[in-house]
Protein backbone atom coordinates (compact mmCIF):
# COMPACT_ATOMS: atom_id res chain seq x y z
CA UNK A 1 0.00 0.00 0.00
CA UNK A 2 1.54 3.31 -0.89
CA UNK A 3 2.36 5.32 1.83
CA UNK A 4 1.35 8.52 2.25
CA UNK A 5 2.89 11.84 4.52
CA UNK A 6 3.03 15.59 4.98
CA UNK A 7 4.98 15.77 2.18
CA UNK A 8 2.36 14.79 0.01
CA UNK A 9 -0.29 18.27 1.17
CA UNK A 10 2.92 20.26 0.79
CA UNK A 11 1.93 23.08 -2.08
CA UNK A 12 -0.71 20.89 -3.16
CA UNK A 13 -3.98 22.82 -3.56
CA UNK A 14 -7.03 20.87 -1.92
CA UNK A 15 -10.41 22.07 -1.78
CA UNK A 16 -12.28 21.43 1.81
CA UNK A 17 -15.95 20.78 1.14
CA UNK A 18 -17.93 21.97 4.31
CA UNK A 19 -17.38 24.09 7.24
CA UNK A 20 -18.63 21.74 9.90
CA UNK A 21 -16.57 20.41 12.74
CA UNK A 22 -14.48 17.69 10.31
CA UNK A 23 -14.36 20.31 7.27
CA UNK A 24 -12.75 23.17 9.64
CA UNK A 25 -10.36 20.33 11.40
CA UNK A 26 -9.37 18.92 7.82
CA UNK A 27 -9.27 22.58 6.89
CA UNK A 28 -6.56 23.75 9.64
CA UNK A 29 -4.56 20.10 9.75
CA UNK A 30 -4.01 20.36 5.81
CA UNK A 31 -2.96 23.99 5.63
CA UNK A 32 -0.83 23.39 8.52
CA UNK A 33 1.22 20.64 6.73
CA UNK A 34 1.47 23.45 4.10
CA UNK A 35 -0.96 22.67 1.51
CA UNK A 36 -3.06 25.95 0.01
CA UNK A 37 -6.28 25.09 1.32
CA UNK A 38 -9.95 27.05 0.31
CA UNK A 39 -12.91 26.22 2.08
CA UNK A 40 -16.37 25.90 -0.01
CA UNK A 41 -19.75 26.06 1.81
CA UNK A 42 -23.00 26.73 -0.37
CA UNK A 43 -24.27 28.38 3.68
CA UNK A 44 -23.84 32.12 4.12
CA UNK A 45 -25.28 32.75 7.45
CA UNK A 46 -24.01 34.03 10.60
CA UNK A 47 -22.42 30.35 11.83
CA UNK A 48 -20.60 30.48 8.46
CA UNK A 49 -18.67 33.92 8.30
CA UNK A 50 -17.82 33.72 11.71
CA UNK A 51 -15.96 29.98 10.96
CA UNK A 52 -14.60 31.85 7.62
CA UNK A 53 -13.51 34.64 9.34
CA UNK A 54 -11.49 32.41 11.92
CA UNK A 55 -10.12 30.28 8.92
CA UNK A 56 -8.74 33.04 7.53
CA UNK A 57 -6.82 34.43 9.88
CA UNK A 58 -5.06 30.97 9.22
CA UNK A 59 -4.19 31.91 5.71
CA UNK A 60 -7.39 29.65 4.71
CA UNK A 61 -9.58 30.78 1.87
CA UNK A 62 -13.03 30.26 2.23
CA UNK A 63 -15.83 30.43 -0.59
CA UNK A 64 -19.58 30.90 0.86
CA UNK A 65 -23.00 30.70 -0.53
CA UNK A 66 -21.24 28.17 -3.61
CA UNK A 67 -20.93 24.43 -2.82
CA UNK A 68 -21.25 23.33 -6.37
CA UNK A 69 -18.31 25.07 -8.37
CA UNK A 70 -14.74 23.39 -8.09
CA UNK A 71 -11.87 25.94 -7.17
CA UNK A 72 -9.70 26.56 -10.16
CA UNK A 73 -6.11 24.71 -9.77
CA UNK A 74 -7.91 21.58 -6.74
CA UNK A 75 -5.35 18.67 -6.97
CA UNK A 76 -7.61 17.15 -4.02
CA UNK A 77 -11.16 17.23 -2.62
CA UNK A 78 -11.50 16.48 0.87
CA UNK A 79 -14.98 16.46 1.78
CA UNK A 80 -17.24 16.37 4.76
CA UNK A 81 -19.45 13.51 5.62
CA UNK A 82 -22.54 15.06 5.21
CA UNK A 83 -22.34 15.82 1.37
CA UNK A 84 -23.83 13.20 -1.14
CA UNK A 85 -21.86 11.72 -3.34
CA UNK A 86 -24.23 13.15 -6.24
CA UNK A 87 -23.57 16.76 -5.14
CA UNK A 88 -21.90 18.78 -7.97
CA UNK A 89 -18.77 19.59 -6.76
CA UNK A 90 -17.53 15.86 -6.63
CA UNK A 91 -19.34 15.59 -10.63
CA UNK A 92 -16.74 18.52 -11.69
CA UNK A 93 -14.43 16.48 -9.47
CA UNK A 94 -14.44 13.76 -11.32
CA UNK A 95 -14.78 15.75 -14.79
CA UNK A 96 -11.01 17.20 -13.64
CA UNK A 97 -9.56 13.54 -12.75
CA UNK A 98 -9.52 14.99 -9.32
CA UNK A 99 -9.68 12.55 -6.34
CA UNK A 100 -12.43 12.83 -3.41
CA UNK A 101 -11.68 11.59 0.02
CA UNK A 102 -13.14 11.77 3.82
CA UNK A 103 -10.99 13.02 7.08
CA UNK A 104 -10.55 9.77 7.87
CA UNK A 105 -9.01 9.11 4.69
CA UNK A 106 -6.58 11.88 5.35
CA UNK A 107 -6.37 11.22 9.27
CA UNK A 108 -5.15 7.21 7.70
CA UNK A 109 -2.70 8.43 5.50
CA UNK A 110 -1.22 10.69 7.75
CA UNK A 111 -1.00 8.34 10.66
CA UNK A 112 2.45 7.04 10.14
CA UNK A 113 4.31 10.30 9.87
CA UNK A 114 5.40 11.22 12.96
CA UNK A 115 8.57 8.64 13.11
CA UNK A 116 6.67 6.57 15.87
CA UNK A 117 4.38 3.78 16.28
CA UNK A 118 1.19 4.66 15.03
CA UNK A 119 -1.95 3.64 17.19
CA UNK A 120 -3.65 1.23 16.18
CA UNK A 121 -7.05 1.93 15.04
CA UNK A 122 -10.27 -0.68 16.48
CA UNK A 123 -13.39 0.26 14.11
CA UNK A 124 -17.21 0.27 15.21
CA UNK A 125 -20.40 0.72 12.50
CA UNK A 126 -23.60 -0.12 12.51
CA UNK A 127 -27.12 1.32 11.58
CA UNK A 128 -27.32 1.53 16.03
CA UNK A 129 -25.21 1.39 18.65
CA UNK A 130 -21.71 3.09 17.48
CA UNK A 131 -21.43 5.75 19.98
CA UNK A 132 -22.24 3.43 23.01
CA UNK A 133 -20.04 0.29 21.81
CA UNK A 134 -16.90 2.63 20.81
CA UNK A 135 -17.31 4.07 24.30
CA UNK A 136 -17.57 1.01 25.98
CA UNK A 137 -14.73 -0.06 23.92
CA UNK A 138 -12.21 2.78 25.06
CA UNK A 139 -13.76 2.11 28.92
CA UNK A 140 -12.43 -1.46 28.67
CA UNK A 141 -8.99 -0.15 27.08
CA UNK A 142 -8.50 2.30 29.60
CA UNK A 143 -8.97 -0.10 32.39
CA UNK A 144 -6.49 -2.66 30.89
CA UNK A 145 -3.68 0.40 31.38
CA UNK A 146 -3.81 1.48 27.26
CA UNK A 147 -3.27 5.00 25.95
CA UNK A 148 -6.39 5.32 24.22
CA UNK A 149 -9.70 7.54 23.09
CA UNK A 150 -12.71 7.40 21.47
CA UNK A 151 -12.68 9.53 18.30
CA UNK A 152 -14.16 9.53 14.56
CA UNK A 153 -18.11 10.22 14.43
CA UNK A 154 -18.61 10.70 18.36
CA UNK A 155 -17.31 13.75 17.63
CA UNK A 156 -13.38 14.69 18.41
CA UNK A 157 -12.10 15.32 14.50
CA UNK A 158 -9.91 12.43 13.80
CA UNK A 159 -7.25 14.04 12.27
CA UNK A 160 -6.37 16.57 15.22
CA UNK A 161 -5.91 12.84 17.45
CA UNK A 162 -3.91 11.52 14.70
CA UNK A 163 -1.07 14.99 14.32
CA UNK A 164 -1.08 14.81 17.98
CA UNK A 165 0.87 11.66 18.05
CA UNK A 166 4.53 12.19 18.50
CA UNK A 167 4.90 15.78 19.71
CA UNK A 168 6.38 14.95 22.75
CA UNK A 169 8.46 11.75 21.70
CA UNK A 170 6.53 9.07 21.96
CA UNK A 171 2.47 8.87 20.76
CA UNK A 172 0.16 9.49 23.16
CA UNK A 173 -2.46 6.73 22.13
CA UNK A 174 -1.99 2.62 21.84
CA UNK A 175 -5.19 2.35 20.21
CA UNK A 176 -8.17 4.30 19.40
CA UNK A 177 -11.36 3.16 19.47
CA UNK A 178 -12.79 5.08 16.08
CA UNK A 179 -16.48 5.14 15.84
CA UNK A 180 -17.19 5.17 11.60
CA UNK A 181 -20.28 6.49 10.09
CA UNK A 182 -21.16 5.03 6.26
CA UNK A 183 -20.25 8.35 4.88
CA UNK A 184 -16.96 8.46 6.58
CA UNK A 185 -16.31 4.55 4.96
CA UNK A 186 -17.69 5.92 1.83
CA UNK A 187 -14.84 8.28 1.49
CA UNK A 188 -12.08 6.56 2.94
CA UNK A 189 -10.92 3.87 0.09
CA UNK A 190 -7.34 3.23 2.23
CA UNK A 191 -8.31 2.39 5.84
CA UNK A 192 -7.23 -1.01 6.85
CA UNK A 193 -7.81 -1.15 10.51
CA UNK A 194 -7.05 -3.95 13.36
CA UNK A 195 -10.18 -5.26 14.13
CA UNK A 196 -13.60 -3.73 13.25
CA UNK A 197 -17.35 -4.64 14.08
CA UNK A 198 -20.58 -4.36 12.55
CA UNK A 199 -22.85 -4.11 14.96
CA UNK A 200 -26.13 -4.66 12.97
CA UNK A 201 -27.77 -3.37 9.37
CA UNK A 202 -31.13 -1.69 8.69
CA UNK A 203 -32.38 0.69 6.34
CA UNK A 204 -31.44 4.43 6.83
CA UNK A 205 -29.60 7.07 5.34
CA UNK A 206 -30.90 5.31 2.01
CA UNK A 207 -31.57 9.40 0.60
CA UNK A 208 -27.81 9.65 0.47
CA UNK A 209 -26.36 6.14 -0.61
CA UNK A 210 -29.57 5.34 -3.25
CA UNK A 211 -30.10 2.18 -2.05
CA UNK A 212 -29.73 -0.67 0.94
CA UNK A 213 -27.23 -2.75 -1.00
CA UNK A 214 -25.04 0.75 -1.50
CA UNK A 215 -25.68 1.67 1.97
CA UNK A 216 -24.57 -2.15 3.13
CA UNK A 217 -21.26 -2.05 0.74
CA UNK A 218 -20.06 1.09 2.76
CA UNK A 219 -20.77 0.03 5.88
CA UNK A 220 -18.67 -3.24 4.69
CA UNK A 221 -15.48 -1.08 3.91
CA UNK A 222 -14.87 -1.17 7.82
CA UNK A 223 -13.60 -4.86 7.59
CA UNK A 224 -11.64 -4.64 4.12
CA UNK A 225 -7.99 -5.74 5.22
CA UNK A 226 -8.23 -6.53 8.76
CA UNK A 227 -5.69 -7.84 10.57
CA UNK A 228 -6.81 -9.79 13.49
CA UNK A 229 -11.11 -9.32 13.49
CA UNK A 230 -14.19 -9.01 12.01
CA UNK A 231 -16.88 -8.87 14.41
CA UNK A 232 -19.95 -9.49 13.31
CA UNK A 233 -23.94 -10.36 14.89
CA UNK A 234 -24.87 -13.12 14.62
CA UNK A 235 -28.43 -12.14 14.90
CA UNK A 236 -28.13 -10.23 11.72
CA UNK A 237 -27.20 -12.05 8.94
CA UNK A 238 -25.94 -9.18 7.00
CA UNK A 239 -23.37 -8.56 8.90
CA UNK A 240 -22.00 -12.12 8.53
CA UNK A 241 -22.44 -11.61 4.75
CA UNK A 242 -19.99 -8.59 5.01
CA UNK A 243 -17.42 -10.38 6.82
CA UNK A 244 -17.39 -13.36 3.84
CA UNK A 245 -17.11 -10.52 1.20
CA UNK A 246 -14.45 -8.74 2.75
CA UNK A 247 -10.51 -8.97 1.75
CA UNK A 248 -8.70 -9.46 4.73
CA UNK A 249 -5.28 -10.37 5.57
CA UNK A 250 -4.28 -13.86 6.00
CA UNK A 251 -4.97 -15.41 9.63
CA UNK A 252 -7.72 -12.70 10.12
CA UNK A 253 -10.88 -13.97 11.97
CA UNK A 254 -14.68 -14.10 11.52
CA UNK A 255 -15.61 -13.23 15.44
CA UNK A 256 -19.67 -13.02 16.72
CA UNK A 257 -21.52 -12.07 19.16
CA UNK A 258 -24.98 -13.70 20.37
CA UNK A 259 -27.34 -12.97 23.18
CA UNK A 260 -27.53 -16.53 23.09
CA UNK A 261 -24.90 -18.90 24.32
CA UNK A 262 -22.26 -18.78 22.21
CA UNK A 263 -20.35 -21.51 19.52
CA UNK A 264 -16.70 -21.42 19.45
CA UNK A 265 -15.26 -18.26 17.66
CA UNK A 266 -18.18 -16.29 19.87
CA UNK A 267 -18.85 -14.10 22.84
CA UNK A 268 -22.06 -14.83 23.89
CA UNK A 269 -23.93 -14.68 27.56
CA UNK A 270 -24.83 -18.05 29.72
CA UNK A 271 -26.52 -17.50 32.93
CA UNK A 272 -26.03 -14.03 33.11
CA UNK A 273 -22.44 -14.10 31.91
CA UNK A 274 -20.44 -12.59 29.43
CA UNK A 275 -18.99 -15.42 27.80
CA UNK A 276 -15.42 -15.13 25.25
CA UNK A 277 -15.60 -18.66 23.40
CA UNK A 278 -13.34 -16.91 20.37
CA UNK A 279 -9.89 -15.47 22.26
CA UNK A 280 -9.28 -19.00 24.42
CA UNK A 281 -6.37 -21.55 23.88
CA UNK A 282 -9.03 -24.51 22.88
CA UNK A 283 -12.64 -22.45 21.92
CA UNK A 284 -14.18 -26.21 21.17
CA UNK A 285 -13.92 -27.10 24.25
CA UNK A 286 -13.18 -23.99 26.67
CA UNK A 287 -14.73 -21.18 27.44
CA UNK A 288 -13.58 -17.71 29.50
CA UNK A 289 -15.56 -15.49 31.31
CA UNK A 290 -15.73 -11.82 31.33
CA UNK A 291 -18.03 -9.94 32.66
CA UNK A 292 -21.85 -10.02 34.75
CA UNK A 293 -24.68 -8.60 32.77
CA UNK A 294 -25.20 -6.23 35.73
CA UNK A 295 -21.69 -5.47 35.06
CA UNK A 296 -23.38 -3.35 31.88
CA UNK A 297 -23.64 0.06 33.33
CA UNK A 298 -24.18 -0.78 36.56
CA UNK A 299 -27.03 1.20 38.60
CA UNK A 300 -29.04 1.84 36.10
CA UNK A 301 -31.06 -1.34 36.18
CA UNK A 302 -30.69 -4.00 34.03
CA UNK A 303 -29.53 -3.63 31.03
CA UNK A 304 -31.73 -3.83 27.35
CA UNK A 305 -30.67 -6.28 24.88
CA UNK A 306 -28.90 -4.36 22.30
CA UNK A 307 -27.20 -3.00 25.31
CA UNK A 308 -25.90 -5.93 25.96
CA UNK A 309 -24.67 -6.73 22.44
CA UNK A 310 -22.99 -3.67 22.28
CA UNK A 311 -20.87 -4.56 25.14
CA UNK A 312 -20.08 -7.91 23.85
CA UNK A 313 -19.13 -6.16 20.67
CA UNK A 314 -16.79 -4.02 22.68
CA UNK A 315 -15.29 -6.91 24.55
CA UNK A 316 -14.74 -8.82 21.47
CA UNK A 317 -12.75 -5.99 19.51
CA UNK A 318 -10.95 -5.57 23.16
CA UNK A 319 -9.91 -9.42 23.54
CA UNK A 320 -8.69 -8.96 19.83
CA UNK A 321 -6.39 -6.20 21.16
CA UNK A 322 -5.32 -8.65 23.94
CA UNK A 323 -7.08 -7.18 26.74
CA UNK A 324 -7.66 -10.04 30.15
CA UNK A 325 -11.02 -10.56 30.86
CA UNK A 326 -10.65 -8.34 34.34
CA UNK A 327 -9.90 -5.43 32.23
CA UNK A 328 -13.52 -6.30 29.94
CA UNK A 329 -15.25 -6.37 33.55
CA UNK A 330 -13.63 -3.30 34.90
CA UNK A 331 -13.90 -1.33 31.94
CA UNK A 332 -17.84 -2.05 31.88
CA UNK A 333 -18.63 -1.01 35.34
CA UNK A 334 -16.38 2.49 35.23
CA UNK A 335 -18.87 2.88 31.44
CA UNK A 336 -21.84 5.18 32.27
CA UNK A 337 -24.16 5.70 29.17
CA UNK A 338 -24.50 8.94 27.26
CA UNK A 339 -27.18 11.30 28.05
CA UNK A 340 -30.91 10.39 25.69
CA UNK A 341 -29.75 6.75 25.64
CA UNK A 342 -32.06 4.80 27.33
CA UNK A 343 -31.65 7.33 30.19
CA UNK A 344 -33.71 6.48 33.59
CA UNK A 345 -35.34 9.83 34.35
CA UNK A 346 -37.54 8.80 37.54
CA UNK A 347 -39.99 6.49 38.45
CA UNK A 348 -42.67 7.84 39.49
CA UNK A 349 -46.04 5.98 41.57
CA UNK A 350 -44.61 3.11 40.25
CA UNK A 351 -44.38 4.31 36.76
CA UNK A 352 -40.96 4.76 34.88
CA UNK A 353 -39.65 7.09 32.07
CA UNK A 354 -37.27 6.55 30.23
CA UNK A 355 -35.54 9.03 27.97
CA UNK A 356 -34.29 7.34 24.43
CA UNK A 357 -34.79 10.64 22.06
CA UNK A 358 -31.47 9.07 20.40
CA UNK A 359 -33.52 6.34 18.88
CA UNK A 360 -34.11 8.71 16.00
CA UNK A 361 -35.25 5.85 13.54
CA UNK A 362 -37.64 2.41 13.28
CA UNK A 363 -34.37 0.22 14.06
CA UNK A 364 -33.35 1.79 17.23
CA UNK A 365 -37.21 2.16 18.57
CA UNK A 366 -37.55 -1.19 18.06
CA UNK A 367 -34.57 -2.46 19.99
CA UNK A 368 -35.51 0.36 23.04
CA UNK A 369 -39.32 -0.82 22.66
CA UNK A 370 -37.89 -4.71 23.65
CA UNK A 371 -36.84 -3.77 26.49
CA UNK A 372 -39.57 -3.18 28.67
CA UNK A 373 -42.85 -5.09 28.97
CA UNK A 374 -45.57 -2.65 29.46
CA UNK A 375 -44.97 0.60 27.64
CA UNK A 376 -47.04 3.90 27.06
CA UNK A 377 -44.84 5.04 24.13
CA UNK A 378 -44.55 9.05 23.10
CA UNK A 379 -43.30 9.04 19.58
CA UNK A 380 -43.42 10.49 16.45
CA UNK A 381 -40.88 13.21 14.03
CA UNK A 382 -39.47 13.87 11.20
CA UNK A 383 -39.83 10.34 9.56
CA UNK A 384 -37.28 10.86 6.89
CA UNK A 385 -38.78 8.41 4.86
CA UNK A 386 -39.62 5.66 6.89
CA UNK A 387 -42.36 3.06 7.51
CA UNK A 388 -44.07 1.68 10.76
CA UNK A 389 -45.67 -1.13 9.98
CA UNK A 390 -43.04 -3.67 10.95
CA UNK A 391 -42.12 -1.75 13.92
CA UNK A 392 -45.37 -1.36 15.50
CA UNK A 393 -46.44 -5.10 14.81
CA UNK A 394 -43.19 -6.21 16.99
CA UNK A 395 -44.05 -4.08 19.64
CA UNK A 396 -47.76 -4.01 19.99
CA UNK A 397 -47.77 -6.67 22.63
CA UNK A 398 -46.03 -4.78 25.22
CA UNK A 399 -48.08 -1.25 24.38
CA UNK A 400 -50.04 -0.02 26.67
CA UNK A 401 -50.87 3.08 24.62
CA UNK A 402 -49.11 5.84 22.63
CA UNK A 403 -48.85 9.73 22.05
CA UNK A 404 -47.93 10.84 18.95
CA UNK A 405 -45.90 13.89 18.45
CA UNK A 406 -44.42 16.02 15.50
CA UNK A 407 -45.11 16.33 11.51
CA UNK A 408 -45.44 12.26 10.48
CA UNK A 409 -47.06 11.35 13.24
CA UNK A 410 -50.07 10.39 10.99
CA UNK A 411 -47.35 7.84 9.74
CA UNK A 412 -47.23 5.95 13.17
CA UNK A 413 -50.74 6.46 13.56
CA UNK A 414 -52.12 4.55 11.00
CA UNK A 415 -49.72 1.90 11.73
CA UNK A 416 -51.16 1.57 15.36
CA UNK A 417 -54.97 1.61 13.48
CA UNK A 418 -53.47 -1.12 11.38
CA UNK A 419 -51.64 -3.82 13.47
CA UNK A 420 -52.52 -2.57 17.38
CA UNK A 421 -55.99 -1.34 17.63
CA UNK A 422 -56.73 -2.19 20.87
CA UNK A 423 -53.99 0.28 21.79
CA UNK A 424 -55.25 3.50 22.73
CA UNK A 425 -53.81 6.41 21.02
CA UNK A 426 -53.32 9.90 21.90
CA UNK A 427 -52.91 12.31 18.57
CA UNK A 428 -51.30 15.62 19.42
CA UNK A 429 -52.11 18.26 16.79
CA UNK A 430 -49.23 20.59 17.69
CA UNK A 431 -45.31 20.30 16.68
CA UNK A 432 -44.31 23.03 18.76
CA UNK A 433 -41.65 22.33 21.67
CA UNK A 434 -44.62 23.09 24.29
CA UNK A 435 -45.96 19.35 23.25
CA UNK A 436 -43.50 17.49 25.04
CA UNK A 437 -44.79 18.69 28.67
CA UNK A 438 -48.60 17.75 27.57
CA UNK A 439 -47.13 14.05 25.69
CA UNK A 440 -46.21 13.70 29.48
CA UNK A 441 -48.94 14.20 30.99
CA UNK A 442 -51.15 12.20 28.59
CA UNK A 443 -48.91 9.23 28.79
CA UNK A 444 -48.76 9.30 32.65
CA UNK A 445 -52.74 9.30 32.71
CA UNK A 446 -52.59 6.16 30.26
CA UNK A 447 -50.07 4.41 32.67
CA UNK A 448 -50.63 1.91 35.43
CA UNK A 449 -48.22 1.03 37.93
CA UNK A 450 -45.49 -1.16 36.32
CA UNK A 451 -45.38 0.25 33.24
CA UNK A 452 -42.76 2.41 31.44
CA UNK A 453 -43.22 5.60 29.92
CA UNK A 454 -40.61 5.46 26.89
CA UNK A 455 -39.76 8.19 24.66
CA UNK A 456 -38.29 6.27 21.61
CA UNK A 457 -39.27 8.80 18.69
CA UNK A 458 -38.90 6.46 15.94
CA UNK A 459 -38.07 9.99 13.87
CA UNK A 460 -35.76 12.68 13.63
CA UNK A 461 -36.50 15.86 15.91
CA UNK A 462 -35.76 19.04 13.33
CA UNK A 463 -39.47 19.76 12.87
CA UNK A 464 -39.71 20.56 17.03
CA UNK A 465 -36.46 20.64 18.83
CA UNK A 466 -32.88 21.71 17.34
CA UNK A 467 -31.83 18.11 18.11
CA UNK A 468 -32.50 15.01 19.55
CA UNK A 469 -30.54 16.17 23.32
CA UNK A 470 -32.87 19.51 23.26
CA UNK A 471 -35.99 16.98 23.02
CA UNK A 472 -34.74 14.52 25.71
CA UNK A 473 -33.93 17.33 27.75
CA UNK A 474 -37.81 18.64 27.35
CA UNK A 475 -39.00 15.13 27.98
CA UNK A 476 -36.72 14.89 31.41
CA UNK A 477 -38.00 18.47 32.44
CA UNK A 478 -41.66 17.24 31.64
CA UNK A 479 -41.57 14.92 34.09
CA UNK A 480 -39.68 17.05 36.65
CA UNK A 481 -42.74 19.14 35.98
CA UNK A 482 -44.93 16.05 37.42
CA UNK A 483 -42.45 15.49 40.24
CA UNK A 484 -42.64 19.45 41.72
CA UNK A 485 -46.32 19.51 41.25
CA UNK A 486 -47.54 15.84 42.55
CA UNK A 487 -44.78 14.90 44.94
Amino acid sequence: MTTHGPADFAGQHITVAGLGVSGISAARALAGLGAHVTVVDGGDGDKQRAAARELAEQGITVRLGDGETLPEGTGLVVTSPGWKPDSPLFAAAAAAGVDVVGDVEIAWRLRETSGQPAAAWLGVTGTNGKTTTVRMLASILAAEGLRTLAVGNIGTPIIDVVLGQGKDGEPPYDVLAVELSSYQLHWAPSLRAHSAAVLNLAPDHLDWHGSLQAYAADKGRIYEGNTVACVYNAADKATEDLVREADVEEGCRAIGFTLGTPGPSQLGVVDGILVDRAFVENRQQQAQELAEVSDIAPGSGTPAPHNIANALAAAALARAFGVRPAAVRDGLRAFHPDAHRIQHIAELDGVTYIDDSKATNTHAAEASLAAYEHIVWIAGGLAKGATFDELVQKSAARLRGAVLIGADRALIREALARHAPDVPVVDLDRTDTGAMPEAVREATRLAEPGDTVLLAPACASMDMFVNYNKRGDAFAEAVGELTARDH
